[in-house]
């Protein structure tokens, strides 16, 4: 189900069914946000206890092979929801989105043994000021960033091409460059993942379990955002460990 036909059905639903559709969408927004939160918070925590503890330090680092089968694991989740949502219930998929907050937390433990905890901290609350703005101003603005959808994507593209480039050239400069394109291409996602996201439950016919699914995905693409904003502003402003 997507946008043309959750505002196809909500027209011809009788009045007092619009009326239940428009009390479901602050109820899906909140939901959408809520798991986001309750997300990075699970992230967060896990990759502090990682980072922090040298028996999950030498489990992850001493054999190559565990990274790779973790960044297997991730890909598989993000993959498998978007693709199964429909058939997955609730409750298996906000599993699936758990399991995948804790892994990424696992793989993101590496920023607490590059930067000084302070310098993350810092640089956490300047993306969650960023992201948050950039949110409002895709929840508010009038303008329709649809069109933000390609180029946004060409430029990830484009992106992920620089980043695997550098792991070979191993270039300082290209690096700074990658990481000032990726915080303009996630700021830019923010809006228009939220803007996006606003559309579809206004369209909402209810706040069923269904719909919590949609709510539950795009908790996870605004999640992605922030995971993402976050990392490129980190390469800028961390400060490094001596």
């Amino acid at each position: 189900m997507d946008y043309q036909e959750l505002n196809y059905q909500q027209q011809s639903l009788p009045r007092e069914q619009q009326l239940e559709a428009a009390q479901a969408f602050p109820v899906l927004m909140r939901k959408v946000y809520s798991w986001m939160a309750f997300a990075l918070i699970i992230t967060g925590l896990t990759a502090y206890t990682v980072a922090t503890s040298e028996t999950f330090i030498s489990l992850l680092y001493a054999k190559p092979v565990v990274m790779w089968v973790l960044i297997a694991v991730e890909l598989l989740l993000v993959f498998g929801l978007s693709a199964a949502i429909n058939r997955l219930s609730l409750t298996v998929a906000t599993l699936m989105f758990v399991i995948y907050s804790v892994i990424n937390g696992a793989m993101l433990s590496s920023v607490f043994l590059i930067y000084q905890v302070g310098s993350v901290a810092k640089v956490f609350f300047i993306t969650a000021g960023t992201f948050a703005a950039m949110s409002v101003f895709g929840y508010t603005t009038k303008s329709d960033l649809t069109s933000w959808g390609k180029i946004l994507l060409m430029a990830l593209i484009g992106l992920i091409i620089a980043s695997v480039v550098n792991i070979f050239l191993k270039s300082s400069g290209l690096d700074l460059i990658v990481s000032y394109a990726g915080v303009l291409i996630f700021v830019g996602l923010v809006a228009y993942d939220t803007q996006k996201i606003k559309r579809m439950f206004l369209m909402a016919p209810d706040a069923g379990e269904t719909m919590q699914k949609f709510a539950l995905m795009g908790a996870l693409s605004l999640y992605l955002d922030f995971i993402n904003l976050f990392i490129h502003l980190l390469r800028i402003l961390g400060d490094r460990r001596g």
